[in-house]
């Protein structure tokens, strides 16, 4: 940002527009604020969640171990296992999931038994912090047994070290907590038989004991925190693409995900295999982050909770024929599944699934008010399907919205197959994904001035401008996204909400750019493109207004992009700016309806730079970042301001009485 550019807001901001500025043409944007338009949605904008990108294990999910359970199909993946350990599902505690290590005597005492976890490209401890350890365990014979715990750094050197004795000879949980004396983000977890033996160990544990809201098989504090700082209004989960599927049996499954979670099954990703150029055998879903733990976390974050269930297709870009699909006929378990989850996110406590709800620890509703069916499907093979769930859900819970697919894509032949069928089936919101280039981001600002008001409201559910040449997360996407942004606020009649996709990124596994937000394990970095979120979702408003230049919408001439909102809450009006091009615009903004000696107060808040190409990283996570400016006040109901090259800018007025 120019050095100058604070003064040059505080003398240009406040001088009536009819002293005029010389040197440069000036454009002139009227705000009416004599008329209060459409209201905007609580839900306007929001988050996405996919498990990609070590999204959710090795990710927000808290879980240290990697396959604790030792249910991935090759049972000792992200195991070292030394001496003599054996898999065994004789007598398992856990029914869904069977498999269980027994820790034997070594075959000489000066040697070893153990077990040893690689984490999820390592495990991040953090000097003086505290981790919980939990084992299921149960002497085979009856002798009480010692396990030694220790936490490890690459080269072995032990951070942390404690003793489990294990009594009892049925199966039981223990717990210690660990406190590592140093900050290592590549370590490990040891696990040493100390005694003879034989022991059986199932569900081996680790989590951070400062989780997200103190929770127990909580969430990672600075992932979680990053999207609640974001403040959304909604909140989609659990996908994406992994609702569906490659094959009907690995689909997501609420009802797997639910329940104590020792007892949740692992599930094959479908983000292990679908890019063979980042291939990641070792990627399944253990479901320890489920769907209770997807509503807590929209409960804990004000956000109004969006599940997405899977509609008896699979992918329909892997699977092309009816016989990789449901029949029809057989929809009936899965049409019973969404109105499941209903009554586990909304029904009594004396209900079945709402009675599931409250044992686990939430005895009160989670008020749940949309559903999702299907993901990204489309043609006929996804209108049939979807028409026998709308007559189920509109039966028996007539109150939630239901949200259909336009398909994959923002327009061509299956889109505009698909929004008529969407119209004649009644549903509330249709899903649009737009994952396109700059210049499409650009040009579509003005895409739902003249869609059709009578119909289903819009729902953009995936999408991010996708940067030529490595899809960066650099500033240019996020200033292009702004642009687009103003004319969703713009139609906020019609945009009911809007999630930016995909979420999350681990730099050591991701297979999919760009991303919201980047992490390692120890750092988080939020990028340009969760900035710009970020500040349409805090100025978000309750009611849309008119901002006008020569009594058109402002959508790009000359690179200017901008929108209006009232807040009703705080009785002000929020004016967003977009400048895409390297020159600097000096723009009036005329308030229709201020009285000519009105004062007002403004805040300021800039996102700016000079370098479109400049990104965030974990190293240097605040280099592109937005600046909050002064308060200042001006006098009259016109103003003058001069907005920087490449700049997205939010100004709050608030008129004194």
């Amino acid at each position: 940002m120019k050095k100058n550019f604070l003064q040059l807001i505080v003398l240009m901001c406040f001088v009536p527009f009819s002293l005029g500025v010389s040197g440069q043409s000036t454009y002139k944007f009227e705000v009416n604020t004599k008329k209060i338009g459409a209201p905007i949605q609580s839900t306007m904008y929001g988050q996405f969640f996919e498990d990609i990108n070590f999204g959710a294990d090795g990710g927000l999910y808290g879980e240290l171990v990697k396959n604790r359970s030792f249910d991935f199909p090759q049972h000792f993946m992200g195991w070292y296992t030394f001496g003599k350990v054996d898999i065994s599902t004789e007598n398992a505690p856990f029914n869904r999931n069977p498999n269980y290590v027994i820790l034997n005597e070594a075959s000489h005492p000066h040697k070893q038994t153990g077990i040893e976890n690689e984490g999820f490209r390592g495990m991040g401890f953090k000097e003086g912090k505290s981790y919980r350890f939990t084992v299921w365990g149960k002497s085979i014979k009856g002798e009480e047994q010692t396990i030694r715990v220790e936490l490890l750094d690459p080269h072995y050197h032990i951070l942390g070290s404690e003793k489990v004795i294990i009594k009892a000879n049925e199966w039981s949980k223990y717990e210690v907590i660990i406190k590592s004396n140093k900050t290592e983000p590549k370590g490990r977890l040891r696990v040493f038989l100390e005694s003879k033996g034989p022991l059986a160990l199932e569900h081996v544990s680790l989590f951070p004991v400062d989780t997200y809201k103190g929770r127990e098989n909580g969430l990672r504090k600075d992932l979680a925190q990053a999207l609640e700082d974001m403040s959304p209004g909604i909140f989609r989960f659990p996908g994406g693409c992994i609702v569906e599927g490659t094959e009907i049996h690995d689909r997501y499954d609420w009802k797997k995900t639910v329940g104590i979670v020792e007892n949740r099954p692992v599930n094959k990703n479908r983000w292990e295999y679908t890019f063979k150029n980042r291939y990641f055998p070792d990627y399944y879903q253990s479901y320890g982050l489920g769907f209770y733990e997807y509503f807590l976390l929209a409960e804990d974050m004000g956000a109004e909770p969006l599940p997405v269930v899977n509609c008896g297709l699979t992918c329909q870009y892997q699977n092309e024929h009816e016989e990789c699909y449901v029949a029809v006929e057989d929809l009936g378990p899965y049409i019973q599944d969404a109105l499941d989850l209903i009554e586990f996110a909304n029904g009594p406590t004396t209900s079945t699934w709402g009675g599931l709800r409250a044992e686990m620890g939430h005895p009160e509703p989670f008020n749940l008010k949309f559903i999702g069916i299907g993901n990204e499907q489309w043609g006929e093979a996804y209108t049939k399907r979807l028409e026998p769930f709308v007559k189920a859900l509109r039966a028996k819970y007539p109150e939630i919205k239901i949200i259909g697919s336009s398909g994959p894509k923002a327009d061509g032949k299956e889109f505009d197959y698909l929004w008529p069928e969407m119209k004649k089936l009644k549903v509330d919101l249709v899903d649009e994904h737009y994952y396109q280039s700059p210049e499409w981001f650009l040009s579509n600002a003005s895409r739902y001035d003249n869609y059709d008001r009578k119909g289903p409201a819009v729902f953009a559910g995936e999408y991010a401008c996708h940067m030529p040449k490595g899809k960066a997360n650099n500033f240019a996407s996020a200033l292009y996204e702004a642009a687009f942004m103003t004319g969703l606020e713009r139609n906020a009649d019609i945009v009911h909400m809007c999630t930016y996709a995909p979420l999350f990124a681990h730099v050591d596994a991701w297979q999919w750019r760009p991303d919201m937000i980047w992490f390692d394990n120890m750092r988080v970095m939020k990028t340009p493109n969760y900035y710009v979120q970020q500040m349409y979702a805090q100025n978000v408003g309750t009611h849309v207004v008119s901002l006008t230049s020569n009594k058109k919408p402002v959508t790009g001439d000359d690179g200017l992009y901008a929108s209006a909102v009232y807040d009703k809450n705080n009785q002000s009006y929020i004016v967003k700016i977009v400048n895409t091009e390297a020159k600097a615009k000096k723009v009036a903004i005329d308030f229709k309806g201020f009285k000519k000696a009105s004062e007002a107060d403004v805040e300021l808040l800039v996102f700016q730079n000079e370098n479109l190409k400049a990104e965030n990283s974990l190293d240097n996570p605040n280099q592109v970042v937005p600046k909050t400016l002064q308060p200042t006040r001006f006098v009259g109901n016109e103003f003058l301001v001069d907005v920087d090259p490449q700049t997205f800018i939010v100004y709050k007025v608030k008129q004194q009485k």
